[in-house]
């Protein structure tokens, strides 16, 4: 089969698309013909040799064939297997279970999985699984988002921030997207109140004040942002650089001992089925639709990395897999 290989730590540059034997699923896995899958921060952030990643694997990536979100059918099942049967539609995040998504084929542990619906496409269902969720869990994690509340969100036009504000609006916050001048339109589109040019106005130094703020990039101090909190304020960090994560894991929770403003990391729960469940429902009734920025075949993958770590991408960037047989 045809698949993405990474041997070493570096650059988008590193990923190779080479012919690797397709994996024999264990009793517990089923195996999955990939239809889709799609591109994530944390992929970067992993291919880059970030602390998380060198924990598992010190000298190259623990898992030699990434990705994390994948859509596609069962076509084997291991003999210990009760969920699924050969031909279901599937989809997940293979985040901690061996990753393996950029692929034709990958053996997954069949409680990774949920049933995908007719309702939504292959495409669409690959996208859901990390950006999605982690954006619903940073919105309603911490504190549950009430109606009227005002949310600012820095990084609003990538995979998570396209989702957070769709989100966000679904629960009737007030919400303003933080990101580059050509994805201001775009979050516009997709429901948000306010729109701010990061290049052109520090939304640290507003009038505004926000009862929650998303940081999904978090390339500054997370104390800048305590001015534009709202006395009994919320800020949470979803991803970004290691300075600001540490930061934030660190001195956030002192500083909310000190005061009414909260700030920290909120812990993702990555096998949470109830939230893809209620994710589908989103989906199903109109609430949140996937930004694609474009669809792009497991050759491509390099060149959308390079742009992703670019800021280029508005929203997310999906992986259509071709298959020969």
């Amino acid at each position: 089969m045809k698949a993405i290989v990474c041997d070493r730590y570096g650059p988008p540059d590193v990923l190779r698309l080479e012919e690797v034997e397709r994996p024999t699923p264990r009793d517990d896995q089923v195996l999955v013909k990939v239809h889709a899958s799609s591109l994530n921060a944390a992929d970067l952030e992993i291919l880059g040799g970030a602390v998380s990643a060198r924990i598992a694997g010190p000298f190259r990536p623990r898992n030699r064939i990434p990705g994390s979100d994948v859509a596609g059918r069962v076509v084997a099942v291991g003999r210990y297997t009760k969920r699924w049967k050969e031909g279901d539609p599937v989809f997940g995040d293979l985040f901690t279970c061996g990753h393996g998504a950029f692929a034709e084929y990958v053996a997954v542990p069949e409680d990774a999985l949920m049933p995908k619906p007719d309702s939504i496409s292959f495409e669409d269902a690959a996208t859901l699984p990390q950006a999605a969720k982690i954006a619903l869990q940073g919105l309603r994690g911490k504190r549950p988002l009430k109606e009227g509340q005002k949310v600012l969100i820095n990084g609003a036009g990538g995979g998570m921030g396209t989702f957070a504000v769709q989100i966000a609006k679904y629960f009737g916050a007030e919400v303003t997207g933080v990101d580059s001048m050509r994805k201001l339109e775009m979050l516009r589109d997709i429901g948000a109140d306010h729109v701010i040019d990061y290049a052109q106005e520090d939304c640290t130094k507003g009038v505004e004040r926000y009862d929650l703020i998303l940081d999904t990039i978090a390339r500054r101090s997370i104390f800048d942002y305590r001015r534009v909190m709202a006395r009994d304020g919320l800020f949470v960090l979803l991803g970004g650089s290691r300075y600001a994560i540490s930061q934030a894991m660190l001195l956030g929770p002192l500083v909310s001992i000190a005061s009414k403003k909260k700030m920290g990391i909120n812990p993702i729960k990555v096998d949470d089925e109830e939230d893809l469940r209620f994710l589908l429902e989103l989906y199903e009734n109109g609430s949140i639709s996937p930004v694609i920025d474009r669809r792009c075949l497991l050759s491509e993958v390099s060149e959308a990395l390079r742009d992703l770590s670019k800021g280029l991408v508005k929203g997310k960037v999906v992986i259509t897999v071709d298959h020969d047989d």
